[in-house]
C-alpha cells in the first residue's frame, strides 16, 4: 500500500530532523530530545494512517454505478453525466480528496464533488461528466482519490477499479439508432438503375392545383399570384440507388487532436452520407480500407442496415490490430497487467515474475468483467490476440503506429472499388469515395478501377477530409514575434506544410477529375444529396 505525506507532514520531519541534528551538534539532549519527539511522532502518525486505511478497506469502502447499465451509447461531441457513489462500512467517517475519473484519453472526464467527507455506514452520490471526443468503444476504469485519516499527516491513493463502458457513435446516426423506423418497400427489383418516384425530393416534377391536404410548404406563391389560383409543387425523387460508400481509415489519419484528426471529419462525412441515403430508402453499404480491407458492410435498407454501419464505424476504425497499433507484445502486455491489477489482487504478487503466455491465459477469464463484448482484434500470435481481446473488451486507449500506410491504402482502396466493378447482384449505382486525394503512388491502379466503375454505370464521387486539421495554427502564416520581429520557428513550418499539402491536394484533385471523378468540397450540399440530376447523366460530371 502507497502512502504518501502531505507537505505539513514533510515540513514537520524537516524541522524535527533539523532540531535532532542540531542538538547532536550542540550537544544539547534537550533539543536532541525535543527533535526526536518530533520525527517519532511523524513515524507514528505513518502508521494510524496505515493501519486506519486497512481497517476502511476491510470494513467495506466501495465504489458503485448507479446506472441500470454498464454500457451507455453516445454522440460523438456529446456530455454524458454518469451516476456513482462512495460506500462507507466503517463505524468511522473517512476524508477523501482528488477524487479523478480514471478513463480512456478520448473522454474527457471530470467529477463532482473533488473532496470530502464519507460518513459512517453512509455514502456521498458523485457526478461523472464524460465528453465523448472520438468514434469508438472507450472505457471508464473507474475512481482513484487520496484517503486521509487520523493526524490528516498522511495520504493514502485508492483506485476503484469498476469498469464502465461508453459506445460513442457518430452523431448524425445516434438519433435514428435512439428511434428506428421501418424503411419502405421496395418497388422495383434489385438491380439495376434507379426509377423515378413522387415524394419528397430536390427535382420539380410539375405543378397542379392545390388540393385539399396539400401542405402549405409546397405552394408556389409566385406562380399562384400569375395564375390567380392557389398550385403547388410536386416533386419527384430518385427511387432506391445502390450507394457504396469506401472510408479510408489509415493509422496516419488519426493524428492530430483528439476529436479533430482528418479521420474524425471522415467518420462524420461518412455517417452523415449514410443516413442521407438510408433516409431516402437507398441501398448502402460500407467498405472500410487501409493498408488492407478492413470490413464491409453489404448494401441493403433494412432496419439493422443503420447499426451494422454504426458498429463497423465504431469497432474497426481503432488501432487495436497488430498491425495498425503502435505497441508491441511487450508494451500491451505491460499496459493490461497495470489494468487488471486493481481486478485480480494476485497479480501484484504475481505480476514480477509472470511471463506474457501466464498473463494472457490470466486476463482471459478476467473479460466476463468486462462491459464490451468485442470480437478478438487481429494479432500476431495466440497470446498477442488474447492481450488484444482484453484490451479491446475493456475499451483500453491504444496509441497509432507511426509507420504511415500509404500508398498501401491507395492500393488497397483501387482493389476494393475494382472488386465493385465486378460485384455479382446489386451493382452500385453511386460510390462515394472519403479519403485523401491520391499520391502518384497508385494512381495508375486507382485509375483502372475507377474507369471499370464507370462503365458498369456508377457515378463515382470523392470527399476529402481535411489533412490539416492534423496541424496546429490557423493556417495563416505566424505573426512575427514582438521580442525578434521574426516569424516563430514552428508556425513557419507549420505554415510550409500547409502550403504543401494544399498544392498536392490541387494535383491529386486534377487527376481524379481527368479519371472523370466527381470532387465534392467539405461541407457541400451536393455531397449530402448526391446530385440526382448527376445520377441520370453520369458521363455529363465533371
Amino acid at each position: 500500500m502507497s502512502i504518501y505525506p502531505t507537505s505539513t507532514a514533510a515540513h514537520v520531519a524537516v524541522v524535527g530532523l533539523a532540531l535532532l541534528a542540531a542538538g547532536v551538534a550542540l550537544r544539547e539532549p534537550g533539543v536532541a530530545a525535543w527533535g526526536g519527539a518530533v520525527v517519532v511522532a511523524v513515524a507514528l502518525a505513518r502508521l494510524l494512517t496505515l493501519l486506519g486505511v486497512a481497517r476502511i478497506r476491510a470494513a467495506g469502502f466501495e465504489m458503485l454505478w448507479n446506472e441500470p447499465r454498464r454500457v451507455v451509447r453516445v454522440a460523438c461531441g456529446a456530455t454524458r453525466v454518469l451516476a456513482a457513489e462512495l460506500r462507507n462500512r466503517d463505524t468511522r467517517a473517512v476524508r477523501f480528496d482528488n477524487l479523478r475519473v480514471v478513463a480512456s484519453p478520448a473522454l474527457q472526464a471530470r467529477v463532482e464533488p473533488t473532496a470530502g467527507e464519507v460518513r459512517a455506514s453512509g455514502a456521498v452520490l458523485v457526478q461523472v461528466h464524460l465528453r465523448a471526443r472520438r468514434v469508438g468503444f472507450h472505457g471508464v476504469h473507474g475512481l482513484s482519490l487520496e484517503v486521509r485519516t487520523g493526524p490528516g499527516l498522511f495520504e493514502i491513493p485508492l483506485t476503484f477499479a469498476n469498469p464502465f463502458g461508453l459506445e460513442v457513435l457518430p452523431r448524425a446516426l445516434v438519433p435514428a439508432l435512439a428511434s428506428p423506423r421501418g424503411g419502405r418497400s421496395r418497388r422495383l427489383g434489385m438491380a439495376g438503375r434507379a426509377g423515378r418516384a413522387r415524394g419528397d425530393g430536390t427535382d420539380l416534377r410539375e405543378l397542379r392545383e392545390h388540393h385539399s391536404g396539400d401542405p402549405l410548404r409546397r405552394i408556389a406563391w409566385k406562380a399562384s399570384a400569375r395564375r390567380g389560383v392557389l398550385v403547388v409543387r410536386e416533386f419527384e425523387r430518385e427511387e432506391r440507388d445502390v450507394v457504396v460508400l469506401v472510408l479510408d481509415a489509415s493509422v496516419e489519419l488519426w493524428a492530430g487532436p483528439v476529436g479533430q484528426a482528418p479521420l474524425d471529419h471522415a467518420i462524420d462525412v461518412t455517417a452523415s452520407l449514410a443516413m442521407r441515403h438510408l433516409g431516402s430508402g437507398d441501398l448502402v453499404g460500407l467498405w472500410l480500407v487501409g493498408g488492407r480491407e478492413l470490413g464491409r458492410v453489404a448494401p441493403d435498407n433494412d432496419r439493422a442496415q443503420l447499426a451494422r454501419i454504426a458498429a463497423l464505424l465504431a469497432g474497426r476504425t481503432g488501432v487495436l490490430d497488430a498491425d495498425r497499433c503502435g505497441w508491441d507484445e511487450a508494451d500491451l502486455a505491460a499496459q493490461v497487467l497495470e489494468h487488471a491489477r486493481p481486478l485480480d489482487p494476485t497479480l501484484v504478487a504475481d505480476g514480477a515474475s509472470m511471463s506474457i503466455d501466464r498473463l494472457a491465459k490470466r486476463v482471459a477469464a478476467l473479460r466476463r468483467q468486462a462491459p464490451f463484448a468485442r470480437p478478438a482484434p487481429y494479432g500476431r500470435s495466440g497470446r498477442d490476440r488474447r492481450l488484444r481481446h482484453y484490451a479491446a473488451c475493456f475499451g483500453l486507449h491504444a496509441p497509432a503506429r507511426l509507420e504511415p500506410d500509404r500508398p498501401r491504402s491507395t492500393l488497397s482502396l483501387a482493389e476494393v472499388l475494382g472488386r465493385l466493378a465486378k460485384r455479382a447482384g446489386p451493382r452500385p449505382s453511386v460510390v462515394h469515395v472519403v479519403a485523401p486525394v491520391p499520391a502518384d503512388e497508385g494512381l495508375a491502379e486507382l485509375g483502372v478501377a475507377v474507369r471499370r466503375l464507370k462503365t458498369s454505370g456508377a457515378v463515382v464521387r470523392w470527399s476529402s477530409p481535411p489533412l490539416e486539421a492534423a496541424l496546429a495554427g490557423s493556417g495563416a502564416p505566424a505573426p512575427a514575434s514582438v521580442s525578434t520581429g521574426r516569424p516563430d520557428l514552428g508556425e513557419t513550418v507549420a505554415w510550409a506544410v500547409r502550403t504543401r499539402l494544399r498544392a498536392a491536394e490541387r494535383r491529386g484533385e486534377a487527376s481524379l477529375r481527368a479519371l472523370g471523378v466527381r470532387i465534392v468540397p467539405p461541407g457541400s450540399r451536393l455531397g449530402a444529396d448526391e446530385g440526382a440530376g448527376d445520377k441520370r447523366a453520369p458521363e455529363a460530371a465533371p
